[in-house]
């Protein structure tokens, strides 16, 4: 049986990489997506917090933030992010719980924005993690998620490489990590070749503040894996009264297609 990956231990070991200019540009990515100079008397939602990166850049754009993740590691990072790089006065909750505990949800209550980048199609029910998100949106709020890109058959090897990869020994999953990695690096290499210009602008606007080798590792063992196609977020939300506000897409390509909907009734 093929277990889940250890999100909450692959962002313990990106702790220690954290700093200044990873916090800016996690903040500047809420800035842009959000269309907002600061998040001041927000209620800000972070669904599977994992690092605690971007429940720290909404905290110091002025919100005040409630965390919570499934995996208990991934709390235990977002707990270490607050006490390194939050103020003392910041208003930031944080807890254990489950997008798909509807009981947990309501608990909550609703929310300016709620965020889950990378979070939903790793729960193994995607569908009703995405319409739980929903219901924790406040009237005239945002909801900012990212969903795998649906490849088709593309999509199918990368479930499978991730299922191999957490069954497989220790010395395994680093072979199969340096392999995708050095794919990914003769993807690049060949884009920079053909069209350079274009390849800086893409690198450029891929800057979130993560880092490129922990960000590998959660690609490739990233597992439950769930994906879909723009198309299918956009009708998902738009019947539920959303209105897409931003879209960033792939293109058909590999990685996640990323979605800002503004709930209307």
């Amino acid at each position: 049986m093929t277990r889940s990956f250890a999100f909450g231990t692959n962002w313990q070991r990106f702790l220690d990489r954290v700093d200044e200019p990873q916090i800016e540009a996690a903040m500047q990515s809420l800035r842009d997506m959000l269309e907002i100079q600061d998040l001041k008397g927000k209620r800000f939602l972070d669904v599977g917090s994992g690092s605690g990166l971007f429940s720290l850049a909404a905290t110091r754009l002025g919100a005040d933030v409630f965390s919570f993740d499934s995996d208990k590691e991934s709390v235990a990072c977002t707990e270490e992010v607050k006490r390194r790089f939050a103020s003392v006065a910041a208003k930031w909750d944080i807890e254990k719980g489950s997008i798909l505990d509807e009981d947990y949800l309501k608990k909550l209550g609703q929310f300016d924005v709620v965020y889950a980048w990378g979070v939903m199609h790793h729960t193994e029910d995607m569908p009703r993690a995405l319409a739980h998100a929903a219901t924790a949106v406040g009237e005239d709020g945002k909801i900012f998620i990212s969903i795998y890109n649906d490849q088709g058959k593309a999509s199918r090897i990368w479930k499978c490489i991730k299922s191999f990869y957490n069954a497989a020994p220790n010395p395994l999953k680093w072979l199969l990590v340096l392999i995708v990695g050095a794919y990914f690096e003769l993807k690049s290499f060949l884009a920079w070749l053909t069209a350079p210009r274009r390849y800086l602008v893409m690198r450029k606007k891929r800057g979130r503040g993560m880092a490129k080798w922990y960000d590998l590792v959660d690609w490739v063992g990233g597992y439950p894996f769930e994906v879909a196609k723009p198309e299918e977020i956009f009708d998902f939300y738009r019947e539920r009264g959303f209105v897409l506000r931003r879209l960033k897409t792939h293109a058909g390509g590999i990685g996640c297609n990323e979605f800002v909907f503004e709930r209307r009734i």
